[in-house]
């Protein structure tokens, strides 16, 4: 079929659907007569009417044939990206739902998720110069991930360290739990509960947001990557954990 021909069918069909009676005249057709009931349907609209619900037929199901949604089930960019792990919304997946003192702690973690260092790289910034406030003899410039576990411990009611003093060394916080019958070593069937702090041996420390249906351990710390961050880690990376509730 050569161009010329189907443009001409293309425009054919165009003036059908605005003026089914000059189709009528195009083929040679006649008009049926009017029904004697209440409808007035001629032929013409009943030739076209297959026509159109074929395509309002094509056009509801274009999402669903092209592999795009629907624009009914579309939402926002940021609610989409909020029902995931690392949104509020994301809790509803882990195990575990966090609440009193361990819910606390989580809730003021969560609420510095993105705080950064400023210049990367500094372990400085206005967010890190609050953290060190919630440890006592807390010095400028250094490693900052137990400040933050401090800091939000403290913003729940429930500072670290044997006088609620903070602590500003992961090396610290495990002797503190040790003496205070909160370390727990991690091992097989060991499952933190949400608030719990996630040790690290002697380099790092982060708090448990909860437990992922298939065991790893959602958390949130400071000093990753330069900021404050929600992770996932599996289920042997920790060396152990302070219970908090």
């Amino acid at each position: 079929m050569s161009i010329e021909t189907t443009i001409s069918r293309i425009t054919t069909i165009r003036q059908a659907l605005s003026d089914p009676s000059a189709l009528l005249g195009s083929t040679g057709g006649v008009e049926a007569p009017a029904a004697t009931g209440t409808a007035t349907t001629t032929s013409a609209t009943a030739a076209a009417a297959p026509f159109e619900a074929a395509l309002a037929q094509a056009q509801a199901g274009y999402g669903a044939t092209s592999g795009y949604p629907s624009s009914t089930a579309l939402e926002p960019l940021g609610a989409q990206q909020g029902a995931g792990l690392y949104g509020t919304s994301g809790m509803q997946g882990l195990q575990g739902a966090p609440g009193g003192t361990g819910g606390g702690i989580v809730a003021a973690a969560e609420s510095q998720i993105g705080q950064s260092e400023q210049p990367p790289g500094s372990n400085e910034g206005p967010a890190i110069a609050a953290y060190r406030e919630a440890t006592a003899g807390a010095a400028p410039g250094e490693p900052w991930c137990a400040y933050f576990a401090s800091w939000a411990a403290r913003q729940a009611g429930e500072p670290i360290g044997a006088a609620g003093e903070g602590l500003g060394s992961v090396s610290a916080i495990w002797s503190w739990a040790q003496g205070a019958g909160r370390a727990v070593a991690n091992g097989p069937g060991v499952v933190p509960k949400p608030g719990d702090l996630i040790v690290f041996g002697g380099e790092h420390v982060g708090i448990v947001r909860g437990v992922l249906p298939d065991g790893r351990i959602a958390t949130i710390e400071g000093n990753y990557e330069n900021k404050v961050s929600a992770n996932v880690r599996s289920a042997g990376e920790a060396t152990g954990y302070v219970s908090m509730s």
